[in-house]
């Protein structure tokens, strides 16, 4: 009869436990938005699946030097330490968190000696090893493990969002110095070729083909090249500087190829030297909009939403009894009112059950508290991945503007390249004045700036996207 009785107050608990949920797993239920990446036509799935986030970053960025250096960045970098050791504390809560299934046990020994009435003073003394368990029926310990597990996710994707990004900045400073290198080339260049106009300049006046206002105009011009020289070189000081504290290291030399020398790993792009560095045809190798899932941000989201799930069956938990079992083992000489010598051994084991009746709101409060949380958690989970959405679209739009423009740039730098050596001809031939001179190479050397930092742009955009697309964090 005992035996039948115990069978159904098994199942009546069981049915119980079952019918609260309270030791239910996470699954993650919000649905991705539809067209989360917007009108743009480019973005299509691959018929493998495949997508240049599921590339490492060391595939990617082909050049050896720039390897090198995202390598010193990740390995130095002060706040992608501190992230590291963000997620060894948490893995050291989790192992807290599972360790609340054993008992606790502490050795606590205790002497006394007493006299009454100036009498012989008696010695007691209790050696006691003391245990405590708590019993995890209602799935308390259960959901708070599993809520530091999920802490724990959290923190592995923050640093896999500080690693991404690190990549991220290292590559876009490091193209940013090859730029200002290519900048300065072009700079130097068109400083000795406007020494070469200054020169011409005066020899005319000198000869008295030309005014003094024309040699000051140009001499003025010829400054002002010297000047961006001095400004580009300054440029590249601090940039150098940037990537050094990414490194914590102290200000030195960024060692690095030249403008062009390797580009953007893509195999599929096509195209001339250069333009390969922004070349949006290998973007066909498709990212679905479930890749964006590969991005941490999305993903420590998706984690936090799994927290504040078990913070809110724990908070439920709450509501039911807690049952503990405690005992103690050691030797004593103390039993009772009696001393007794030599000491013997005592034995004691007690099981309490505490049923919470009334707590001034504290629980209800809690279990509020948590399921607002988990619904604000939720839709800021929808706004990260609109705001994941964004992002890609704006990369790969600033992708088809910098290809769309490099044609344009690239071809307007050959017209003005003629219109400056056909200028300079007529003015050495006097059928051209100084105005025109000046306006021929000031548009050239303006133009062939603005292809560069149209290149620089591309480059950028790619990197941009490939972040975007949850690459660079592995």
């Amino acid at each position: 009869m005992k035996r039948l009785s115990y069978i159904f107050t098994a199942a009546a608990a069981s049915l119980l436990l079952s019918g609260c949920g309270i030791y239910n797993t996470y699954e993650q239920k919000t649905e991705i938005p539809a067209d989360v990446f917007g009108r743009t036509q480019d973005i299509t799935t691959a018929a493998d699946g495949t997508s240049i986030a599921m590339m490492s970053w060391r595939e990617f960025f082909v050049d050896p030097l720039l390897q090198q250096l995202i390598e010193q960045v990740l390995a130095n970098n002060t706040d992608l330490n501190s992230a590291r050791l963000a997620v060894e504390k948490s893995e050291a809560s989790l192992m807290a968190a599972r360790m609340a299934y054993l008992p606790a046990i502490s050795l606590g020994p205790q002497g006394t000696i007493a006299s009454f009435d100036q009498g012989k003073a008696s010695q007691t003394y209790n050696l006691p090893l003391q245990m405590s368990m708590d019993l995890d029926v209602f799935g308390s310990i259960t959901n708070k493990k599993r809520a530091s597990k999920a802490v724990l996710r959290q923190a592995q994707m923050r640093e896999e969002m500080v690693r991404a990004n690190l990549i991220s900045t290292t590559a876009q400073q490091y193209y940013m110095l090859q730029l200002l290198d290519r900048q300065l080339d072009i700079l130097t260049m068109t400083d000795s070729l406007w020494n070469i106009s200054l020169e011409t300049q005066k020899t005319l006046w000198e000869n008295g083909k030309s005014y003094s206002t024309a040699v000051n105009q140009m001499e003025s011009s010829y400054l002002n090249v010297k000047a961006q020289i001095v400004d580009t070189r300054r440029n590249i000081r601090s940039v150098e500087n940037a990537i050094c504290r990414l490194m914590g290291s102290t200000p030195q030399r960024i060692e690095r190829n030249y403008w062009g020398s390797a580009e953007l790993h893509h195999p599929q792009a096509k195209g001339e030297t250069g333009q390969r560095m922004f070349d949006i045809d290998f973007l066909k190798t498709g990212v679905p909009a479930t890749m964006l899932e590969q991005r941490p941000d999305i993903r420590m989201a998706n984690h936090a939403l799994e927290e504040a799930f078990y913070n809110t069956q724990a908070a439920r938990s709450a509501f039911f009894p807690s049952i503990t079992l405690s005992g103690t083992a050691g030797w004593t000489n103390s039993a009772g009112s009696m001393v007794v010598n030599p000491g013997k051994l005592l034995l004691t084991a007690v099981g309490q059950l505490t049923q919470p009746i009334f707590a001034r709101g504290k629980l209800l409060a809690n279990l509020k508290i948590s399921n607002l949380t988990k619904e604000d958690l939720q839709k800021k989970y929808v706004q990260t991945i609109i705001d994941a959405g964004n992002q890609v679209n704006e990369a790969m739009a600033d992708c088809q503007a910098a290809r769309a423009k490099h044609q344009y740039y690239h071809r307007q730098v050959e017209v003005l390249s003629d219109a400056y050596h056909g200028t300079h001809e007529l003015m050495d031939n006097g059928k051209a004045n100084y105005i025109e001179v000046l306006t021929a190479q000031e548009s050239l050397l303006n133009s062939q700036l603005n292809e560069a930092m149209n290149m620089y742009k591309g480059a950028q955009a790619v990197i941009a996207l490939y972040i975007a697309l949850g690459g660079g964090s592995k």
